[in-house]
């Protein structure tokens, strides 16, 4: 990471999943003081505020099989924008959700600064559940449940093509890591996409270490940099019980730092989002600060 300019953009999205209340994650990682965590590890931070965000109160779902789907569509071309200026400006974009939909932008904008340059974009995914469902697969019509599909190139045309080419992320420059929960109907997209897969089984088998280093390799490979989206569901509940769709059997605190810890050691890290926080569900804002914690690890922050 090169650029010493990081830029927030927080995304109080809730349209994308079927519980309230991660519209208000902006707000608590502020409240945990990410901007200045960030700022002690030498980088100049700028904080664009919120993108606006209509309401599902006001909103019609629409189609019950991609729900809000005009919304959301709406501001992930915000937050591509927003991504991609930032992108040209040789900034980290560190994008705070809101529910998982909003990759779909924060990749969109990033995929598309690096496309303008024939370059490739690496990912690398934390999540308790695979975010692989098209408007085929999905049991609820969730869109949060859909973006990693829509980056790696399936599903509505609408979304798929937010970059203004697809796939935003070859899946072989992709991976997927801490998955224990995926619909049975999705487990096709998921081998379909190409995209490395971590469960939580790979993780007790072969270690955290062992599984983030094969991530690195698939995610740098022929690759201008690395974009890190990191839903808070990929922690156990006893870590992060902030969040809408919890699952138990996840990754333990000092698992999770690792892996930031790993992927900052490359110095290819160029954007991030972490996303899923849900205040109402939470304990003293400690899954927010538990994110803001694991984006300075992300950002550099070393024990010694």
């Amino acid at each position: 990471m090169s650029s010493r300019q990081v830029t927030l953009i927080g995304v109080p999205l809730d349209l994308g999943a079927g519980r309230r209340g991660v519209d208000m994650g902006p707000s608590a990682f502020r409240v945990a003081g990410i901007d200045e965590r960030i700022r002690s590890l030498g980088y100049e931070v700028r904080d664009l505020g919120d993108l606006p965000v209509k309401i599902p109160e006001t909103q019609a779902p629409g189609d019950p099989r991609m729900k809000y789907l005009k919304e959301i569509r709406e501001v992930c071309e915000d937050l591509r924008d927003k991504v991609e200026a930032v992108a040209a400006q040789g900034g980290i974009a560190v994008v705070l959700g809101g529910d998982h939909s909003i990759a779909m932008g924060t990749l969109a904008g990033l995929a598309r600064h690096h496309h303008a340059r024939r370059e490739k974009v690496g990912l690398v995914w934390f999540d308790a559940h695979a975010d692989s469902n098209t408007a085929e697969t999905s049991p609820s019509g969730n869109i949060h449940g859909m973006p990693l599909a829509v980056a790696l190139g399936l599903g509505s045309p609408s979304l798929v093509n937010l970059a203004g080419f697809s796939p935003m992320v070859d899946g072989s420059r992709a991976a997927l890591v801490g998955i224990r929960d995926v619909d049975v109907a999705e487990r096709a997209n998921v081998k379909a996409s190409g995209i490395g897969a971590f469960t939580m089984r790979d993780v007790d088998e072969r270690g955290m270490r062992a599984v983030v280093e094969e991530a690195i390799k698939r995610a740098t490979t022929g690759t201008a940099g690395i974009h890190v989206s990191f839903d808070l569901d990929v922690m156990d509940p006893d870590y992060a019980p902030g969040v809408g769709t919890p699952s138990p059997g996840g990754l333990s605190y000092r698992e999770a730092h690792l892996a930031m810890e790993m992927l900052a050691d490359t110095g290819r890290v160029v954007s991030a989002e972490f996303v899923e926080a849900n205040p109402i569900l939470d304990h003293g804002n400690g899954t927010a600060g538990l994110g803001v914690e694991l984006a300075a690890s992300l950002l550099g922050k070393k024990i010694l």
